[in-house]
């Protein structure tokens, strides 16, 4: 099985290497900035023109949307905007007309329902805040000795760690390298390797067990078999050190954009630490779901969660940091691809199916059920059980509503808030392609949000 796969290393960067990363992150930008900046004059100038009666044959030439139209406008006028671009690769600049292309893309696609989810945005003028700059071309190869990378224009890297794992399979001929990213992000330098993997097929240690999922607060996740997960809390644990540090930061002379005041030696340093801290957290996040959803798909075959809306949840004012740091949108992320890596399916529950209110022993369904109650008491056969461990039996109980994976279409989602068993949703998305329209004007840089309410466990 084919897929694309990604492997990121932590950089030790030599005060001119980093220089030279930033230049070619800041050459992304510039491009991207201008181009978007180009696309803006027009898209305002033909909506002008349009209030005042001008024909549309007669309207300012639109400026193409595709990276190769956006290239091309950028080459003819590299000399005269970016006149040092000879210092650079030519990927630097490429990476961020690209950048811009697909966010030019997705805009027109969300606006005219062409893509699924929420509103996408209109593009916004890149910062100095995360450089990053990806090669698609030139020489890019992991060094025979799995300590050193060498990347176009940037040279040999010395890697934090090894890329024995990533070799292994240059050297088998089992994976290519597509393209490579240097990104500095928590105050380091990585680069993350998008790579086409030949993926043995392989088969979960239990070929016929079934497990439900429930996330939560308390305990991270709670399995059908009774295990409980607890939640680690990093977050919280660091809150005290994250205060600390920002009230230290507070204390030094930062930046003032009304008037004019640049920030001091010390808050640069002080908000390098912050960042170091803030990145710690998101680190020991991250490791602990991998190691969740990795044993998850490689010990069963079937996995079923619940499709929560995160977005929503978030909007607690009380719940909020509690539940961000525990990080759901991420699990059910991981869980999308692992079960397929490892021979298993993976199945969604309906945002409205009443997992928590229906009793796992005679499938009563009560009318209510407060937040606070934290047993469920079936008032039909009497049955006393943990609530988040009665939500996950009634999901491991949906998978015999399911056909085998490939014998046929899974239901569609429910979106009209009724509590009706059985109803499923795939997991697979097809995003669809459509021309970039040119025809409006440029919208508010706000964010749009969605108003649907979430069932709390």
């Amino acid at each position: 099985m084919k897929t694309i796969q990604a492997y990121r290393y932590a950089l030790d960067l030599t005060p001119a290497q980093e220089r030279a990363a930033l230049a070619h992150a800041g050459a992304a930008r510039v491009a991207h900035n201008w181009a978007l900046a180009r696309v803006v004059a027009v898209m305002n100038q033909r909506a002008a023109e349009r209030t005042y009666g001008v024909a549309e044959v007669d309207l300012t030439p639109a400026i193409g949307w595709s990276l190769p139209a956006l290239r091309k406008a950028w080459n003819a006028a590299k000399d005269e905007v970016a006149p040092w671009w000879r210092e650079c690769s030519k990927e630097a600049f490429n990476t961020g007309l690209d950048a811009l292309a697909r966010g030019l893309r997705n805009w027109s696609d969300s606006r005219t329902g062409k893509r699924a989810g929420r509103l996408v945005g209109f593009p916004r003028f890149k910062s100095r805040r995360r450089p990053s700059v990806r090669f698609t071309t030139g020489p890019i190869r992991v060094e025979p000795d799995r300590k050193h990378v060498v990347l176009p224009r940037l040279g040999r890297l010395k890697l934090h760690e090894s890329a024995r794992k990533l070799a292994r399979r240059l050297d088998n001929g089992t994976a290519r390298i597509m393209s490579a990213t240097v990104r500095r992000e928590g105050g380091r330098w990585h680069v993350a390797f998008c790579v086409e993997v030949d993926r043995a097929d392989r088969v979960p240690a239990c070929p016929g067990s079934v497990v439900g999922v429930d996330v939560g607060i308390t305990h991270l996740a709670v399995l059908s078999t009774g295990e409980l997960v607890d939640n680690p809390r990093h977050l919280a644990a660091a809150q005290a050190r994250l205060r600390r540090l920002g009230r230290a930061l507070s204390r030094k002379t930062g930046p003032d954009r009304r008037t004019g005041q640049r920030p001091s030696n010390r808050w640069h340093r002080a908000c390098a630490r912050l960042g170091r801290a803030h990145a710690r957290v998101s680190n020991l996040r991250r490791d602990g779901l991998h190691k969740l959803t990795t044993r998850l798909a490689r010990t069963h075959a079937t996995i079923v969660v619940e499709d929560l809306n995160v977005a929503g949840m978030l909007r607690h004012r009380r719940l909020a940091r509690h539940i961000a740091d525990a990080g759901f949108g991420e699990l059910r992320r991981q869980l999308a691809y692992k079960p397929q890596w490892n021979g298993g399916r993976l199945i969604v529950a309906d945002r409205w199916y009443p997992s928590s209110k229906t009793c796992s022993g005679c499938g009563a369904v009560k009318t209510k059920l407060a937040l606070s109650e934290r047993t469920y008491t079936c008032t039909t056969c009497g049955m006393n059980l943990d609530r988040d461990l009665n939500a996950a039996r009634n999901l491991a109980a949906l998978a015999a509503e399911v056909e085998p994976a490939g014998s046929g279409p899974v239901a569609g989602r429910g979106a009209d808030r009724k509590t009706r068993p059985g109803r499923l949703v795939a997991v697979k998305r097809q995003p669809g392609t459509a021309n970039a329209d040119q025809t409006g004007t440029v919208p508010p840089q706000g964010r749009t949000t969605d108003h649907t309410l979430t069932r709390a466990h």
